[in-house]
């Protein structure tokens, strides 16, 4: 822990300079941009040997897998001039920050991680869209810890990451020097999707909520992260895992890149 206080001392006037100096340029924030969404990263979340969460009978990183490629096939097919980068086609495992470092390489429009929610408590459920932000941390912990928790599975996590410690509440001080320049078009794609999975869909929406994730932190564009449902639930485990199921969820999530684009064209 003293290491990791030390690095910390270190860091964060570095890291105050880099996204003052990343959020702001000589065309002024990054969000008032008079970019289109041109180029969207679709992130399954987890992957190889990374499962995530564990249903009765599935996994969460098969079933986001799943409903990502057929997100990025609807934009594909359905909004021509957007490129659709994946991180992942395959069951592979890539390292967190590489998802966001892929977003960051290509200069993507939006980032949209997708994934399964699980809880002790098996009769929870319902959908959930996240961005940046440490608003409610402690009532979204066991999520931020969760999810973050994959770097523990890394090689050199410790050294990688600056001794960043995804179990304990201190290693998250310095996730207050996020990109404020990316919420409220974060926090515009995050309502879209839960709009059109309770409107749409007929699923019980949780909203949109702010949680230190490590993948929505690192990238530099609006960035959402997609919780499908829960796997630890056993009605939303067979609706995740069924055909209809992926489909409308996929469906959703189109919508509102859709949605959202056509609200920055208007712009």
């Amino acid at each position: 822990m003293k290491r990791f206080k030390v690095k910390n001392i270190l860091i964060i006037p570095f890291l105050t300079f880099f996204f003052l100096l990343g959020g702001y340029s000589s065309a002024g924030p990054k969000e008032i941009r008079s970019e289109r969404v041109k180029r969207v990263v679709i992130d399954a979340g987890h992957g190889g040997k990374d499962p995530g969460a564990v249903g009765s009978y599935s996994k969460e990183k098969d079933i986001a897998l799943i409903v990502a490629l057929q997100v990025g096939k609807y934009v594909e097919e359905l909004l021509p001039g957007v490129e659709v980068i994946y991180t992942r086609k395959t069951d592979t495992f890539l390292e967190l920050k590489e998802r966001s470092n892929i977003a960051n390489r290509n200069k993507a429009d939006l980032f949209i991680s997708i994934h399964c929610n699980a809880a002790g408590n098996r009769s929870a459920y319902g959908t959930e869209t996240f961005v940046m932000g440490t608003k409610n941390f402690e009532a979204n912990f066991d999520i931020v810890k969760r999810e973050n928790a994959v770097i523990l599975l890394e090689d050199n996590y410790e050294e990688n990451y600056e001794g960043f410690d995804p179990s304990s509440p201190e290693s998250y001080m310095m996730f207050n020097l996020t990109q404020k320049a990316y919420l409220s078009n974060s926090i515009s794609l995050a309502a879209k999707v839960e709009d059109d999975f309770r409107t749409r869909v007929n699923r019980h929406s949780r909203g949109v909520k702010q949680a230190p994730l490590y993948v929505l932190w690192t990238t530099y564009m609006p960035s959402v992260l997609v919780e499908l449902g829960f796997i630890s639930n056993a009605n939303e485990e067979r609706f995740l895992n069924s055909k209809e199921g992926q489909t409308y969820l996929a469906s959703a999530i189109y919508r509102a890149i859709k949605a959202y684009k056509e609200e920055i064209d208007e712009m």
